[in-house]
C-alpha cells in the first residue's frame, strides 16, 4: 500500500538542481527541471551507484557523476545504456509543499 508524504518546500531546491530526501531505507532525490518541473528518483544511478543528486541536470535528464550515463527523470531509463532502470516516484505539489508517492 503506497502513501503519500510530505517532502520539503519547493523553494528549498534550487533551479537545475536536487535535494536528497531519507525515507525509512530509501534514499530519494528530488530534481527541478529549468521549467520548473519537480521529479523524484531513487538517489543511485543503476550502473555504479553513483549519487544521482551530485549529477548535472538538463532538461528531464540528470547525469551520473561517475561514468556520464543519462537517466530520464521521468522514466528512470539510462538513455543510450542497456540496464537497469531506477525507480521513479510520483510527486505532487499542494501549497509549495512537494509531496512523494512512497
Amino acid at each position: 500500500m503506497s502513501t503519500w508524504i510530505a517532502a520539503l518546500n519547493i523553494d528549498e531546491i534550487p533551479s537545475m538542481g536536487s535535494r536528497v530526501l531519507y525515507y525509512k531505507d530509501e534514499e530519494i532525490a528530488l530534481f527541478k527541471t529549468k521549467n520548473g518541473e519537480i521529479h523524484a528518483i531513487n538517489n543511485l544511478c543503476p550502473h555504479k551507484k553513483g549519487k544521482l543528486s551530485e549529477g548535472l541536470v538538463h532538461e528531464t535528464m540528470v547525469t551520473c557523476p561517475l561514468h556520464n550515463w543519462d537517466i530520464d527523470l521521468k522514466s528512470g531509463e539510462a538513455k543510450g545504456e542497456d540496464c537497469n532502470c531506477s525507480t521513479t516516484y510520483e510527486t505532487k505539489l499542494k501549497e509549495d509543499l512537494i509531496y512523494i508517492k512512497i
